[in-house]
């Protein structure tokens, strides 16, 4: 529904009104779903014997890894033509906050993967994504560069799912406890506060 005077809004892109649009919304939880199924397949890898079944899910969890970053170029264009006012109820030092937060997950979800896709080339396991597409080796196998990458890569996912866990308590917190429409943003259909 259309107030007097609002812009008409495009479904996909979104406009000058009270939420993202719908295309930037499905990407959101759509890369949510996606980032806990890989962290919480990671942490089931971890104590799993060596077996086809922990190959296969390794596999699952690379692939799903790699779509994370594949996805986040459209995500980014979707959010930079998004018309909606970031700033709107919010503070200037929520505002920065905000923006560091943001761009911290959005690092995190290119770090996270490279990392990820690194350690899998070192260890001398090359990625086939979705059992089609070969990619190619980051680095050569070196067992020693493995585990130091491996390392770094699960320095980074604990960091992103720190980072995501704030990221989702603010959000309560505004919806909650300042009562704005923050939350409203990404998630409409949502009864307001």
């Amino acid at each position: 529904m259309r107030g007097i005077g609002r812009p008409e809004r495009h479904i996909w892109h979104g406009s000058a009104a009270d939420h993202y649009g719908l295309g930037l919304i499905a990407l959101h939880w759509l890369t949510l779903a996606l980032i806990a199924t890989a962290f919480a397949l990671g942490l089931w890898l971890a104590d799993m014997p060596l077996s086809p079944l922990k190959l296969k899910l390794y596999a699952w969890h690379k692939w799903i890894g790699l779509l994370v970053l594949a996805l986040l170029p459209l995500r980014l264009w979707l959010r930079v033509r998004d018309r909606l006012d970031r700033l709107q109820e919010l503070e200037p030092w929520e505002a920065r906050l905000s923006a560091l937060v943001h761009g911290l997950i959005y690092l995190l979800m290119v770090l996270v993967p490279l990392l990820g896709w690194l350690h899998s080339s070192a260890a001398g396991f090359s990625v086939v994504w979705f059992g089609v597409l070969p990619l190619p080796d980051l680095v050569d196998k070196q067992p020693e560069l493995a585990k130091v990458l491996k390392a770094m890569h699960e320095s980074a996912v604990y960091f992103l799912a720190g980072i995501v866990v704030i990221h989702a308590l603010a959000a309560l917190y505004h919806h909650h406890i300042q009562r704005d429409q923050v939350l409203r943003r990404m998630i409409p259909w949502l009864r307001a506060p």
